[in-house]
């Protein structure tokens, strides 16, 4: 644990993960579905009304491709998670409501709730639509020199403010951990969900965190996970007592190493309050397939739409963008990028469509398409360039 140097100051990292998030936004919206199994998904958007005695669409007898995006407690408890198939949710939970995804409102919650973080502890990393780090050091300190006994109850105490000024700026709860670092408050924010606040001291590692399965690392995913069990590794004390050369001939020299610093609880990695987006993209994956002949019409609006997003995106952040990419996804699942530099950077939804049908005079088109993508790269802002070439799309 880098707390053990006690040369070295501590550190007190929150993670702050909104509690089912999109779940929670569309619960706004209806709330006379609260209690009840919801999972959210597809993008067919129903005109449903808003009296309790409206009927809603259910995953009973549900046919089609689409992927939950989120899911509700009650229907998490039926077994129905994100990133599951919703005909497979259909068989685990036929009554549960389906609702089609927003991503209007997702977004808009997601500025609400970080402005409201930030006006309270302005370090702040943005991590993605429904989750942030924040060092609380700075006010952690404060608090201490002005009287407060304990330091990690002043960063509960904070946490618990911070998830005051959240419910009162979205009506959403979320849940807060609070460790030395950004590994362990992964961790941490997942113990107590939904509306929990965990903090692990450096001394709790071992009674807390040693006991938990080793996938609940961010970082070891499916792959490693089931490795790791056939070599007798379950739980990440189990981890922490194997050595470091072994870990790495079982899993190669970098990955085997971070394996080993993190089952004991150590990160260096600091809160990084902002940085340059590489690239601009937008995608959208199809409920069915659509043929490049047959549905070539809906196709091209598709397609001059993303084009318009990206466009709009890039205005919106201040960026233009000099490498247009295309992506696309075969009904085979197979995916081809293509891309092309310009002479000028632009943030022009014509000139953005003009690059990116270029790319796709480039692709073939003898399969029927599942997804449809448009990226750019290459950004700068006036007078400052901020990325050379990178060929790799959308990763």
């Amino acid at each position: 644990m880098e707390s053990a140097n006690p040369a070295r100051p501590a550190r007190y990292i929150a993670h702050l993960d909104m509690d089912a998030f999109y779940a929670s936004v569309e619960l706004l919206r209806y709330p006379q579905l609260r209690g009840r199994p919801v999972v959210v998904g597809g993008r067919r958007r129903v005109a449903y009304g808003e009296s309790a005695d409206d009927r809603f669409a259910t995953l009973r007898g549900y046919t089609g491709r689409g992927v939950i995006t989120t899911s509700t407690y009650e229907a998490r408890a039926l077994g129905v998670f994100s990133g599951m198939g919703l005909m497979k949710a259909a068989k685990l939970a036929p009554d549960a409501i389906l609702l089609p995804a927003d991503f209007e409102a997702y977004r808009k919650y997601s500025r609400l709730f970080k402005d409201a973080v930030r006006a309270m502890a302005p370090e702040v990393e943005d991590r993605g639509i429904d989750e942030i780090y924040i060092d609380l050091g700075e006010a952690v300190a404060a608090s201490v020199a002005d009287g407060a006994p304990d330091s990690w109850a002043r960063a509960r105490a904070l946490a618990l403010d911070i998830q005051r000024v959240v419910r009162e700026a979205t009506g959403l709860s979320c849940s807060i951990g609070i460790t030395p670092n950004k590994l362990l408050s992964k961790i941490a924010s997942e113990l107590n969900k939904p509306g929990g606040v965990s903090v692990i001291r450096p001394d709790d590692v071992h009674s807390v965190v040693w006991p938990l399965a080793v996938r609940k690392i961010n970082g070891i995913g499916p792959r490693a996970n089931a490795k790791l069990e056939k070599l007798g590794v379950r739980t990440i004390g189990e981890l922490a007592q194997k050595d470091a050369a072994w870990l790495v001939e079982q899993f190669g020299r970098s990955y085997g190493a971070w394996m080993y610093r993190a089952a004991r609880g150590e990160d260096e990695r600091p809160v990084v309050t902002w940085s340059e987006p590489k690239s601009i993209s937008r995608e959208t994956t199809f409920e069915d397939d659509l043929h490049p002949v047959r549905d070539k019409a809906r196709l091209t609006a598709i397609f001059t739409e993303l084009c318009q997003r990206v466009a709009g995106d890039l205005q919106r952040k201040g960026y233009s963008g000099k490498t247009i990419g295309l992506k696309i996804r075969y009904d085979n699942f197979q995916t081809v990028t293509r891309d092309l530099t310009i002479d000028i950077p632009t943030q022009d939804a014509k000139t953005i469509r003009r690059a990116a049908g270029e790319c796709l005079k480039r692709v073939p088109l003898d399969r029927r398409i599942r997804l449809l993508g448009v990226r750019v790269g290459t950004l700068s802002r006036p007078g400052v360039v901020l990325e050379t070439h990178d060929p790799s799309l959308f990763e």
